[in-house]
Formats: structure tokens, C-alpha cells, sequence
């Protein structure tokens, strides 16, 4: 029976209710002794019992909702598959941060959580009882993944764009700019005992570690740790990420600041050492020359002819040639311009904002409202270690940081619709409770109680009414989900093991 069924009895002559108005079930009673009745019923029903004791038109908003409310049954282990999903993650994190402390324990116990883990999705898979819920939210988890993917080409792009179109020589002569949240860190190294600045400079937790984490959450469903369906919750997470890197790409291209490491460029980068054609035509005379640039704003028109530059490099790339001024590859770059895009294991000038602490606050974020619990408190706290560190090590300014951080916060608040921790099917009931109530009160004031029973089963039934797959095409889905998802978490980790 479904646990949102409201108990009736199977008697329907006799109206099992009291009160002191003489409504049909009995005469008249002593106004405080009913009184102790009433109270006496609402103690009942908020055991449970009240769909025995209450007519449904005397019912609150809030006994309603009780009685509307979706429980699941009672799982012997989901107790502990609530705490394994923390335990699991923190153990994650620990192991992985061996290979600081100890390569060999690393190596070995790595290999064992990675086994012990895909071997528990997968043993528990054909047990899910959701797979509906995930078949229906595929065609938004593919649409949001090449989203994303769309969204990571344009910003690779964008990254090497803002890196070459100054030059090499603007790189080597550029100063960083003042950070005043550097200066704080490098004062406190000078007054927090030895011990904290240590675990302040721990490389604990990087990009990769993130991805799993969410990877670990997302998979959870299947213990019903939280609420179906995972294809949900990953649709979200990378629509949201794909959002955040567009957004991210248009911030950092409008305005290119100088990078807080100036000898990345020459380290990552193969450029030309001269500008761009357009910043040798509108930024490089008036970079340097303050009577230029006073000219410049007050006519606002060149007043500099174009200086004389060497040529730039254009190989053959067919139907991508117009990538040649976005990416200025040089000779030594080879024909292919997948492989000029490819070469850089970071940008240099990509700082405001952030896209490291976007993907750590991202999986914060889904933490928090999926599973919540001291787990995710405990990831925020990695999440601003991590923000220090980018700014200790200076990979990032302070702003890239701060700015990420609530972009991150707005960007998932923004993007709910996609999943959300909310019970659908009890708002859909209650909502149809709310459509009959007035025939429900009528039924019930003229006992009638077969169109009370006929009432309470439409609501029943809403949302039960899709169509059911078959057990063959369920079957095969999960294979292709699991399957699907284990190698893209794989992937994900090999490709961002660096950083």
C-alpha cells in the first residue's frame, strides 16, 4: 500500500467523531470534556492515528501535509548508508594524500578504495529502485554534459587568447599587481605557529579530488543516501559549471591582468614575441606614453599610425583558420590546432575568476543541499584551504578567489530547477488536495464515505499515472549508466591529476 494512503474504516455507516455541535455520529457533549477529546485527537494524529479519529474537513494545513507526506519505507541499513557516504569521501581525500607522506601506502591503498568503491556501486545497482527517474532525466544529463564540453572548448580558447595576444616580451617585463590578501598570508607565517603554517601550505585537496567528491555523491543514490535521481544532480552540476565557465571566459578576456607568476607564460607557452595585431595597433603606443593616452581619451580616435611588426604565422587549417588570430601559433606549434590548445597545462592571464575554487565550490555547494551533515562543513573548511592556498602560491589574486566563491554560491541557487532536494510527488498531492477540499468537506458532512475513499484515491494517484519501461531496457540502462559514469570519473581524474 502506498505510504501516503489516509486509513479509513471499512465500516462506513458509523462517523468515528466527536463534537460538540451535534453533527450526525452522536448527540451533543460537555464542551470541556470535549475539549479534552479534541486535544486527545490531535495527540493521536500526530501519531499517526488520525485519519481514524478526524473527519477531513477538520483537518489543518498541517495535519494535511502529515497525512499527504511521502515516507519511505524503513531501510535496516540506511542509517549506515548515510555515514559511509561521509566516511567514504574523508577516506578518499586521506588516502589520496599519502602519495605526500608515503608513495608505497598510497599505491596500495588506493587501488584498494577504487575497487571497494566501484565494486559496491556496482553490486548494489540492480537493487535501485529509481531507475525510471534516471531514465527519465538522461536526455538533460547528455545535453548538459555537451553543454558543458562546448562551454570548456570556448573557454581553452579564451585561455590561450589573453595568454599570446600581448606577446612574449610584454610577459617578461610585466610586474605583477599589488594583493593585499598575499601580504596578510605572508604576515601570518610570521605569527601562527609553525605547525598551522604547515597545514596551511598542505597540498590536502586539488581539482581532482572535487570531481570525485561530487562523482561519490552523485552515486550515492544508489545506497539512497540522497534523494534520485544522480543523472539529476550531475545534469545540474554541469550546467551549472558550464555556466560558470562562460561566464568566467567573457570576465577574464574583457579585461586581461597582468599574471601573479611572470615567468608562466615562458614556461607554458610557445608565442611570438611581439603584440597581436590589435594590441599593436590600439593598446601598445598608448601603454606606455601618458600624453598619448590623455590625447587618446580626449579625441577618442587613434593618433598613432600603425607600428611596423613582423608578420604573423598562418598555417593551413582548413576550415578552422579562423582559430589562427585567436591562438597565434608559431612554427614550432606544428599544423594542428588541436595540439596548439592542447600543449598548455594551465593559462597565465585566465585569473578573474577562479575556475579551480568554481569546481571546489560547486561540489560544496551540491554537498550541502543533497547530503548535508558534517561532511559537507568539513569540505567548505577544504574549500577555503584550497582559496588560501591559490592565493599563497600565487596562482590566483585574492579577487579571483573571492569573486568564484560567490559566483559559485549564486550560480547553484540559480540553477535549482534542474534538481532539487524538495518531494515533488508531495507537492503534486498536496496540491490535488487542495483542488478537492470543498468535495471532500461536502462527502464528508453527508458521510458519504465511498466518495471520500473515491476522492482520497485521486490524490493517490497523482504522479503514478507514467508510463513504466520494461525490465530489458532498465536493464540496459544501468549497465550503459554505470558503465558510462565510472569511465567518465576515471577520465575526469587522469586529466586533472596535475592540477
Amino acid at each position: 500500500m502506498d505510504p501516503t494512503t489516509v486509513h479509513l474504516p471499512k465500516s462506513p455507516p458509523r462517523v468515528r467523531w466527536r463534537n460538540h455541535h451535534g453533527i450526525r455520529g452522536g448527540p451533543p457533549t460537555d464542551p470541556s470534556k470535549n475539549k479534552r477529546s479534541q486535544k486527545k485527537q490531535e495527540e493521536s494524529f500526530s501519531k499517526g492515528q488520525g485519519s481514524r479519529l478526524l473527519p477531513l474537513f477538520l483537518v489543518s494545513g498541517r495535519e494535511k501535509l502529515k497525512m499527504c507526506r511521502t515516507k519511505d519505507p524503513p531501510r535496516r541499513w540506511s542509517a549506515i548508508s548515510r555515514a559511509g557516504l561521509g566516511v567514504a569521501a574523508i577516506s578518499y581525500v586521506a588516502v589520496d594524500y599519502l602519495r605526500h607522506v608515503s608513495p608505497r601506502w598510497h599505491a596500495r591503498l588506493q587501488s584498494y578504495l577504487w575497487t571497494a568503491l566501484a565494486a559496491a556501486a556496482v553490486a548494489r545497482a540492480p537493487f535501485y529502485r529509481h531507475w525510471d527517474l534516471e531514465m527519465r532525466s538522461a536526455i538533460p544529463f547528455i545535453a548538459s554534459m555537451l553543454f558543458m564540453l562546448c562551454a570548456l572548448l570556448l573557454e581553452a580558447c579564451s585561455v590561450r587568447f589573453v595568454t599570446v595576444v600581448l606577446g612574449l616580451d610584454w610577459h617578461k617585463s610585466t610586474q605583477p599587481l599589488p594583493d593585499t590578501g598575499q601580504w596578510l598570508f605572508l604576515a601570518l607565517n610570521e605569527k601562527l605557529p609553525h605547525v598551522v603554517v604547515q597545514i596551511l601550505r598542505a597540498r590536502i585537496i586539488g581539482l581532482h579530488h572535487y570531481l570525485m567528491l561530487f562523482l561519490m555523491l552523485a552515486f550515492s543514490v544508489l545506497f539512497d543516501s540522497v534523494k534520485a535521481p544522480g543523472l539529476g544532480l550531475g545534469a545540474r552540476y554541469m550546467f551549472t559549471m558550464a555556466i560558470g565557465r562562460l561566464l568566467r571566459a567573457v570576465t577574464f578576456v574583457s579585461t586581461i591582468l597582468p599574471s601573479v607568476r611572470p615567468w608562466c607564460a615562458p614556461v607554458r607557452f610557445r608565442m611570438p614575441p611581439h603584440p597581436h595585431p590589435l594590441a599593436q595597433k590600439y593598446h601598445m603606443p598608448y601603454a606606455s606614453n601618458s600624453n598619448l593616452l590623455s590625447s587618446l581619451v580626449y579625441r577618442d580616435s587613434l593618433i598613432v599610425d600603425d607600428q611596423d611588426f613582423p608578420t604573423e604565422y598562418r598555417p593551413d587549417w582548413g576550415l578552422m583558420s579562423f582559430l589562427i588570430d585567436i591562438l597565434r601559433p608559431t612554427v614550432s606549434d606544428g599544423s594542428s590546432w588541436y595540439k596548439v590548445l592542447k600543449k598548455a597545462g594551465g593559462g597565465c592571464n585566465d585569473l578573474l575568476y577562479s575556475g579551480h575554487m568554481l569546481v571546489a565550490v560547486l561540489t560544496a555547494m551540491a554537498w550541502t543541499e543533497a547530503y548535508g551533515g558534517w561532511t559537507s562543513a568539513l569540505i567548505w573548511c577544504l574549500v577555503l584551504h584550497s582559496a588560501q592556498r591559490e592565493i599563497r602560491e600565487r596562482h590566483h589574486y585574492s579577487v579571483d578567489c573571492v569573486v568564484a566563491i560567490y559566483v559559485g554560491i549564486l550560480l547553484w541557487r540559480i540553477t535549482g530547477f534542474m534538481w532539487s532536494t524538495k518531494n515533488a510527488a508531495r507537492a503534486e498531492r498536496l496540491a490535488k488536495l487542495d483542488n478537492i477540499q470543498n468535495r471532500l468537506i461536502k462527502a464528508a458532512k453527508d458521510s458519504d464515505m465511498d466518495k471520500v475513499r473515491e476522492l482520497l484515491k485521486e490524490v493517490e494517484l497523482v504522479g503514478q499515472g507514467r508510463k513504466k519501461n520494461s525490465l530489458w531496457a532498465i536493464c540496459g540502462f544501468a549497465f550503459i549508466t554505470i558503465f558510462f559514469t565510472l569511465t567518465i570519473g576515471l577520465l575526469a581524474f587522469t586529466w586533472t591529476s596535475d592540477g
